[in-house]
């Protein structure tokens, strides 16, 4: 009886997600349904999992200030602000991250973007999002897409970031250029053994990161009985420890002992606000170059495959394709005009901030006030810490969260669901494009259920309507 007890919450999660949710959750007062977004079992956990998206955030940060002259200062309380209500409103860890096509067509070699054409890059991208969302088309296509497909994207997407996280551990980095400059040394402040450290003793704390009875997968039913009636008092330790939390604060004290002098470069106050001017051709270029790539990635990463994440992990929380689309389009809508870098949401920020420890949307708020007070503190001077941050830590926070979104991808169990879903994951990766191998999914989806239509079934319908008319009649 006890055994059924564990077992059952984790077989409900592998039940359908209904878009019917409990009766609670809609009578539920605002003051308590803020009070139960913002609840939390493990505080530190909540602040540990705030920062298991830096490994994506900073070094697109730290690029886009060093090579196209954003304002740091800014973008912090921007970002901030978008953490607080983000995580009010859905009392999960959703992530703010930075629009990864604009950012990397921004910052490649060649004619850089200004920060006006990046501006109008992410004011267009965020138009056409909030379009889909207030008229609830983005929900039409939620509902319509096949599962196997998006779970490709988001497997294209996990691959990709430990692909990058590797290279941040290997390579030493140069975010300016966006070129890696030979190996990394093996010691030294940024070197490969204090990545491999780090590495070590986030999985000696985490493990693989799969915690009984919030594992919406339900890999923990194969377990044995030994197990559950015997906890591992090592485990019971060790997972209250915030391994993000401790890997940033090493990484903050060697940025400072690297260079003692940082601290004197830093100027209080935050950035002066200014209004964006956007000419004519800032929109042309912003929209072609930077917004054509950037739509349809975060349709499919920054709303698409996020929502179906956060059914995952979050099956009682209601988040939908509409208000995550919406949600992207208003932040860019009101920060893009004042400078800060454009932003959405998406399923690797989730993942990664999911893996080391954050449930509710107290971890977001913790960050979303960080960022703010240091963007109110600090401005734009802070820049000067972040690049002296050692990227191999990035890097292990990063390989983390690409690791833990291609792992929502484990519940393809049939093998024509996982033929289109790894279809699709082949092509977004060779091609360097999500939308490339979203249509290849969504053809070769269709192929396949044209070839399990019976013809013959479809044939004897189609003759049998051609002869009620001349029953009829007769």
């Amino acid at each position: 009886m006890e055994e059924e007890q564990i077992d059952n919450p984790s077989r409900e999660r592998l039940l359908p997600i209904q878009e019917d949710r409990s009766a609670s959750s809609v009578s539920i007062s605002l003051p308590a349904r803020l009070k139960q977004n913002l609840g939390c079992k493990r505080i530190w956990s909540e602040v540990s999992g705030s920062l298991g998206d830096l490994g994506t955030f900073v070094p697109i940060v730290i690029a886009l200030t060093l090579v196209n002259g954003l304002d740091l200062g800014t973008t912090l309380i921007f970002t901030g602000i978008y953490n607080i209500i983000t995580g009010l409103i859905w009392g999960i860890p959703m992530p703010v991250q930075p629009m990864k096509s604009i950012a990397a067509v921004a910052i490649s070699e060649g004619d850089h973007l200004t920060i006006p054409q990046i501006m109008a890059a992410g004011i267009c991208t965020a138009g056409i999002l909030f379009v889909l969302g207030v008229t609830g088309l983005m929900g039409v296509i939620y509902r319509l897409l096949p599962l196997p497909v998006v779970r490709g994207v988001q497997l294209s997407q996990g691959l990709s970031f430990t692909f990058t996280a590797v290279k941040y551990i290997r390579k030493n980095q140069n975010f300016a250029t966006g070129k890696s400059e030979g190996d990394r040394a093996w010691d030294g402040w940024d070197g490969l053994i204090l990545a491999l450290v780090s590495f070590c003793f986030i999985v000696m704390v985490t493990g693989s990161g799969n915690e009984r009875q919030e594992n919406p997968v339900g890999d923990e039913d194969r377990d044995s009985d030994r197990d559950r009636r015997k906890p591992n008092r090592y485990l019971r330790v060790v997972s209250g420890i915030p391994s993000a939390l401790i890997v940033f604060l090493v990484g903050i004290v060697i940025a400072i002992w690297r260079q003692p002098d940082i601290l004197k470069q830093l100027t209080l106050g935050p950035s002066k606000p200014q209004i964006v001017s956007i000419s004519r051709n800032d929109w042309k270029v912003g929209f072609l170059r930077a917004a054509v790539p950037q739509i349809p990635l975060s349709v499919l990463n920054s709303v698409i495959a996020v929502c179906k994440l956060s059914h995952d992990l979050f099956p009682l929380k209601e988040v939908t394709a509409t208000s995550v689309s919406a949600s992207v389009g208003l932040m860019n809508l009101v920060g893009c005009w004042f400078g800060a870098m454009p932003v959405c949401h998406g399923a690797g920020g989730l993942a990664g901030q999911y893996r080391f420890g954050a449930r509710s949307g107290a971890s977001v708020v913790f960050l979303g006030t960080s960022k703010m007070v240091l963007g109110l503190l600090l401005g734009s001077s802070l820049v000067k810490v972040l690049t002296q941050f050692p990227i191999g830590l990035l890097g292990v926070l990063l390989l983390f969260s690409g690791i833990e979104l291609a792992m929502a991808c484990r519940d393809m169990n049939s093998k024509q669901d996982s033929f289109v879903m790894l279809m699709c994951t082949a092509v977004s990766l060779t091609g360097s494009s999500a939308a490339l191998g979203f249509g290849c999914g969504i053809l070769l989806y269709i192929l396949l259920k044209l070839r399990q239509f019976n013809y013959d079934d479809g044939i004897d319908l189609f003759q049998s309507s051609r002869r009620k008319p001349s029953e009829t009649m007769a």
